[in-house]
């Protein structure tokens, strides 16, 4: 049992922080269902908390135990309605620091907003580039050095040449030559001592404007001319956008409310570490899919490790080159095609998988699709059986029956997102418990102990 520590849990995953009492009998259920949850594993019940919304849809959040002093731990998931449960947990770390707690520290099991970190590319992953059929500014836009500096092989720039200085001062004297030529033949329009003609001042900008005419009766009017507004501004191509920072605003929230640290496992993107000005604890999940394939999946070392995308190559051959497999790579192709099997058509397998046990592996799965459209590819290439195994199994949307409707055998996800409902909705989804991993990096923080073995947690 862990002393002088509190561990809150939040509303978004309300089963990682259940707590059964240490009896014989509730040892033998936990024993058989397998469930080792962060409380059960800390040996401590969760500390009390209060968390609703009123009418109005505001969060309320109440600590109905004292805080002051201890370690507090909470624990909030980012799956489900992000923006309220993002609130709630911003709330009760400013809550725990109003009521003196010595640490507070944010267990997110999942992230948010874990995929928007602040980098200049647009949603599809790649550059902003031209768009087709359209030029730029000058027509000429070239991102190369001129003149080049010389390599072998290459020739060198030609520079000035032989005559390039004389034909530099015959073009200056006849640039010269006609400006003296200009100058006196428009007399009446005199330079004044500011260096302005007098076409092009205020008032004569205004007298161009209007027309002046002498009525029936002897009056004098003036018609002002209509003045064309200047075209809307447009960006040139290529111009990128504003981007809201959505990376830099999440770790600017999480410490202005009093948070000392942060515990995660397996970042979108690890680059949102340097993003907080305190730790950050990024915990990695292939070491439970890496346990999970030695354990449940036959000759396994006959199997292939695909990575659906590029993105996700090196968490692939990790696991590939532990275990001792072969790996695949799916590239995404995104030009386009006249192919009518457009779903298959935009990403190309590259290694072998024919009568092979194709392993998909991925951090991540929001809609299932990138994982779905793997799995017919690789199946249409001659594989097995194919397994999907994922962190994060947030699977919002019709992502449950796309997942029935695939080519997939099995996905097996952990619970870092709150899987109930949809373990009942799809019986191909299998789930990992990753509390026990939590619990030990919380028992080790608390006691000032090295986490590092929990990379190579087996």
């Amino acid at each position: 049992m862990v002393r002088n520590i509190v561990v809150l849990g939040g509303s978004s995953h309300p089963q990682l922080t259940e707590y059964a009492p240490t009896n014989a009998k509730a040892k033998k259920v936990r024993m058989l269902t397998r469930v080792r949850t962060i409380c059960n594993h800390l040996g401590i019940p969760p500390a009390k908390v209060l968390l609703g919304k009123f009418k109005v849809g505001e969060t309320r959040v109440e600590i109905e135990e004292s805080v002051r002093g201890k370690d507090v731990f909470i624990i909030q998931s980012g799956g489900g309605p992000v923006n309220d449960h993002l609130m709630e947990l911003l709330i009760t770390i400013s809550a725990c620091q109003t009521a003196s707690a010595k640490r507070i520290t944010a267990v997110l099991p999942l992230f948010p907003y874990s995929r928007q970190s602040d980098i200049p590319y647009n949603k599809t992953g790649a550059p902003l580039a031209k768009a087709l059929g359209t030029r730029s500014r000058t027509g000429t836009y070239s991102f190369e050095s001129r003149p080049q500096t010389p390599h072998p092989g290459q020739p060198e720039s030609a520079g000035l040449g032989a005559n390039g200085t004389a034909t530099l001062h015959h073009q200056l004297s006849r640039m010269k030559i006609d400006e003296q030529r200009n100058g006196p033949s428009n007399p009446s329009s005199p330079v004044k001592t500011n260096g302005l003609r007098r076409s092009e001042t205020v008032d004569s900008s205004k007298s161009e404007n209007s027309v002046h005419f002498e009525g029936a009766n002897g009056t004098n009017g003036i018609i002002t001319k209509s003045t064309t507004r200047p075209p809307a501004f447009e960006p040139q191509v290529g111009y990128r956008q504003w981007v809201a920072q959505a990376g830099t605003l999440i770790a600017d929230l999480l410490t202005c409310a009093g948070a000392d640290h942060v515990i995660t496992m397996d970042l979108h993107d690890p680059q949102y570490q340097g993003f907080f000005d305190i730790p950050v604890d990024n915990l990695y999940g292939r070491h439970l899919l890496r346990k999970y394939i030695q354990s449940n999946i036959p000759n396994y070392q006959q199997a292939v490790i695909v990575s659906p995308d590029a993105g996700g190559a090196k968490r692939a051959t990790a696991i590939a080159d532990a275990l001792g497999m072969p790996f695949a790579l799916i590239h995404k192709e995104r030009r386009p095609t006249q192919i009518n099997d457009r779903q298959n058509a935009t990403m190309m397998l590259v290694g072998d998988v024919a009568d092979r046990t194709a392993i998909l592996v991925d951090d991540l799965a929001d809609t299932s699709n990138t994982i779905t459209r793997a799995a017919k590819l690789v199946k249409k290439e001659g594989a097995s059986q194919v397994y999907a195994l994922i962190t994060h199994g947030i699977l919002s949307g019709d992502a449950i029956d796309r997942i029935n409707a695939s080519a997939l055998d099995k996905v097996v996800v952990t619970n870092t997102v709150d899987q109930t409902e949809h373990k009942s909705r799809c019986p191909k989804l299998e789930v990992l418990e990753v509390g026990n991993v939590f619990a030990e990096a919380i028992r080790r923080v608390h006691h000032g102990e090295s986490i590092s073995v929990l990379f190579d947690y087996s």
